[in-house]
């Protein structure tokens, strides 16, 4: 069976480090703009996305709204400092399946996506 793929839009260099780690058995396309994933996202299939909040370029709960709008099931997991209340109901709102506060424990993320990946459609969202 081949891993399941990752999409990856997150701009802090050190966050991408951990992840490499913390996801490795699964296969990792690693952006940091959107201007990086938009052409990734178009050309390729992902089992789930992460996305951080604020980028560079833009939102991550913008581009959570386009990959809602033609992957309603697909997980969608933040994983970002932005921890004010707004920030996580506006993500919940675009269809994220899950909100993970920086820092956070990289094995409860590794929990969440196999939890992710094996439980059906994930549309509601939970905060860690």
């Amino acid at each position: 069976m081949e891993p399941k793929r990752f999409l990856i839009v997150e701009d802090d260099i050190e966050s991408c480090k951990i992840l490499n780690i913390v996801l490795a058995d699964y296969d990792l396309t690693v952006v940091h703009t959107l201007a990086s994933a938009k052409p990734e996202f178009q050309d390729r299939h992902f089992d789930v996305f992460m996305l951080d909040n604020w980028l560079p370029d833009g939102s991550g709960i913008d581009f959570c709204r386009e990959i809602r709008s033609s992957h309603p099931d697909t997980p969608i997991i933040f994983t970002s400092a932005a921890a004010q209340k707004d920030n996580i109901n506006e993500a919940t709102a675009a269809g994220a399946s899950h909100y993970l506060i920086k820092p956070y424990d990289p094995f409860e993320l590794q929990e969440i996506v196999k939890y992710l990946l094996t439980s059906p459609a994930q549309t509601s969202s939970r905060i860690g």
